[in-house]
């Protein structure tokens, strides 16, 4: 009954959170986005001191369940290794910790969390990376191949190099993590989990003085070793008859496969039920500090290249993303480097961005994580939704009417790329869809009132929202562009 209820609760949090990077109509952020936030890392990347209590207490009461039901890329391993067991019944056994190993990653995982690459080894970024960039292709495609295909021929028909790239980056490193996690799964059930998961390590430290925990009554055992080959975290070794609880995920598979109901979930308060990961507590406390130090900090499919063909008759030449000298990060990021410091690369704003402007960064300093840029569309000022499924509070909640009155940054116009000199006609696309209204157009002569206008901008009026230089019709760079604001102001 134990496993079941825990299979339960995790098929449905797993379903759940698969949905938030699924749902394109923010359907499920309205009901299910509390379970992005209840995640370890982005809810401490958020400084959400409720979440953290909660899930501490949860572990040193329950034992390591946060691993076994609520992330998302420990059940997807469960799942894979239930696949496994079809195969092969009865595969696993029991093998000693490779704590040296745990603990190297762990170093490892502080310096890339403070070079802000931390959400490549934490395991809900990485399974949002996976859900992002394979699965909401797949499900996309079974919903309606046809629309979406015809969808993303015109949207990504501008891509230059440099973004088709970034593409293929941020392909390759889902793809690599989802080869990596599956073979591991497939093989040794919860590796990942054990070895290289810098908060299963976190949560080992606490599980091993959980108040509930499996535990091996000696009489009843008959040694028949269904128990350790059924432990996918290979932490039982029935023949000391003990239990390694620093990696145990508290699956309850031993429990269920006992014959003689000699394991039971239960207080081990009994001096025989103590276990080695007990009486090595006090080794686990000294390495605590890394724990503390793991903690300091922490996309897009690639779809195959066309040609924007206008009415069979040219080619339109793609466009080119600018250089900006200060990136451009979603409203209600309050700067750069807040934004940079809290966001852990789950790529779930990207996900749900209805006008494909978030994008993960190649930027060696913000590797992964998202940043804006206009080639596909622009920020919409009534689209509130980054904002509001963002679990690790690097984009804080904000309004439409908020939005409306957040500067991100301001419109640059460059001279040399206007199709008004470069092609002598009339255009002020820019200043009619700018929604600020913080572009007019002048006269390019002064003193001629009939000349060629040009645009002028306003930066006291301009949001950075992008929509000029979306919808500047110059290549293959627009004549308008949007450079970012270190600080975001109100104005």
């Amino acid at each position: 009954m134990l496993r079941r209820v825990r299979q339960i609760a995790a098929f449905l949090c797993f379903s759940l959170i698969t949905l938030l990077f699924l749902d394109f109509t923010g359907v499920s952020h309205s009901y299910f986005g509390w379970l992005a936030k209840i995640q370890f890392f982005p809810a401490f990347m958020a400084l959400n001191i409720g979440v953290l209590v909660v899930l501490v207490l949860l572990t040193l009461i329950f034992g390591r369940v946060y691993c076994s039901v609520i992330c998302p890329l420990g059940v997807f391993q469960d799942f894979v290794s239930w696949l496994g067991n079809k195969y092969k019944k009865n595969r696993f056994r029991y093998s000693p910790a490779l704590s040296w190993l745990r603990y190297i990653i762990l170093v490892l995982f502080v310096a890339m969390a403070l070079m802000g690459w931390g959400g490549l080894l934490e395991p809900y970024s990485a399974y949002g990376r996976m859900a992002s960039n394979l699965f909401a292709p797949l499900y996309r495609w079974g919903n309606n191949l046809l629309a979406y295909m015809a969808e993303r021929a015109d949207s990504y028909a501008f891509y230059s190099v440099d973004v088709w790239m970034k593409g293929l980056s941020t392909l390759l490193v889902a793809v690599v993590t989802f080869v990596v996690v599956a073979v591991l799964a497939w093989r040794g059930g919860r590796t990942y989990c054990n070895t290289i998961c810098p908060v299963g390590t976190l949560l080992s430290f606490l599980s091993r003085f959980a108040w509930l925990r499996p535990v091996i009554d000696t009489s009843k055992c008959i040694n028949c070793k269904l128990c350790e080959r059924n432990c996918k975290a290979s932490c039982i070794n029935i023949k000391e008859h003990k239990i390694d609880y620093s990696r145990c995920v508290t699956c309850m598979n031993c429990i269920d496969k006992c014959p003689k109901g000699a394991i039971r979930y239960a207080h081990a308060a009994a001096p025989a039920a103590q276990t080695e990961a007990a009486k090595t507590s006090a080794d686990g406390g000294r390495r605590g500090f890394l724990t503390v130090a793991s903690l300091f900090a922490a996309g897009s499919w690639l779809k195959a290249q066309e040609k924007k063909v206008d009415g069979g008759l040219a080619v339109i030449e793609e466009k080119k993303v600018p250089v900006r000298n200060t990136p451009l990060v979603p409203a209600g990021s309050d700067s750069l480097r807040s934004f940079t410091a809290h966001c852990t690369a789950c790529q779930l704003c990207v996900s749900v961005c209805p006008n494909d402007v978030l994008r993960p960064s190649s930027s060696l300093s913000r590797w992964m994580q998202p940043e804006m840029s206009y080639e596909r569309g622009y920020c919409r000022p009534e689209c509130v939704r980054c904002s509001e499924v963002c679990p690790a509070g690097a984009i804080r909640p904000i309004t439409v009417a908020d939005k409306s009155s957040i500067q991100m940054g301001h419109a640059v116009f460059v001279y040399e790329n206007c199709v008004v000199n470069t092609d002598g006609v009339e255009c002020g696309n820019c200043a009619r869809h700018c929604p600020a209204g913080a572009i007019q157009m002048v006269p390019s002569v002064a003193g001629v009132p009939d000349s060629p206008k040009l645009p002028v901008v306003n930066e006291a009026r301009c949001i950075g929202c992008g929509a000029c230089e979306n919808l500047c019709p110059a290549r293959p760079f627009s004549a308008i562009y949007v450079e970012g604001h270190g600080k975001h102001s109100v104005i």
